[in-house]
């Protein structure tokens, strides 16, 4: 029996089966491996979610998903290395084009907080989250032609009510939100 110094290596089935390639757009693609069904970014795409802080309120997007059917309130995000030419695009410089394009704000400082997958089990894209601060704002925001994406400028202190708000509307809420509510979910356990 392992511990968290001592974990238990498990024979995974289907790890070391070859991957296939069952279907692919210009930016999903289809893959089976044994058993396993799962999606990723073609053509080696990554994405950015920026975390946009100013005097203590937070940057959010609000925009419509097309797989949900509805509205989603988000942290700004956008995709790495997606245009032709832009295959090495580097990740800040991509997320910080990303944050002024949605949300209208130039962050002077942009700080790489690590890459994360959303959900493992069923997508293989990862995004690397990226902190920016100093901002300046450089206009309205609302993304590029076709987007239409709504700016949140949200108290830290009010999102917790704010999110509940949005989500009576009918707004669905991004996974990644969730970290910013993770004081008022742990309660008084955090």
């Amino acid at each position: 029996m392992g511990d968290r110094c001592h974990p238990v290596t498990r024979v995974v089935p289907d790890a070391d089966l070859p991957e296939e390639v069952v279907w692919e757009g210009c930016f999903i693609t289809a893959k089976k491996r044994g058993r396993w069904e799962y999606v990723g970014r073609a053509r080696d795409i990554r994405a950015a979610v920026i975390l946009a802080m100013i005097d203590g309120d937070v940057l959010l997007v609000e925009q419509y998903r097309v797989p949900l059917g509805r509205n989603c309130l988000e942290l700004p995000a956008g995709l790495i290395g997606d245009d032709a030419g832009a295959e090495g695009e580097d990740d800040l410089a991509a997320a910080g084009r990303e944050l002024e394009e949605e949300t209208g704000y130039r962050a002077g400082r942009l700080e790489d907080l690590g890459t994360y997958w959303s959900s493992p089990g069923m997508v293989s894209e990862s995004f690397t989250l990226v902190r920016a601060t100093e901002l300046t704002q450089t206009g309205p925001g609302g993304g590029v032609e076709g987007e239409n994406i709504t700016v949140h400028r949200v108290p830290l202190a009010d999102l917790a009510g704010f999110v509940a708000a949005k989500r009576a509307e009918g707004c669905g809420v991004d996974v990644r939100v969730l970290m910013l509510l993770a004081t008022d979910i742990l309660g008084e356990q955090a």
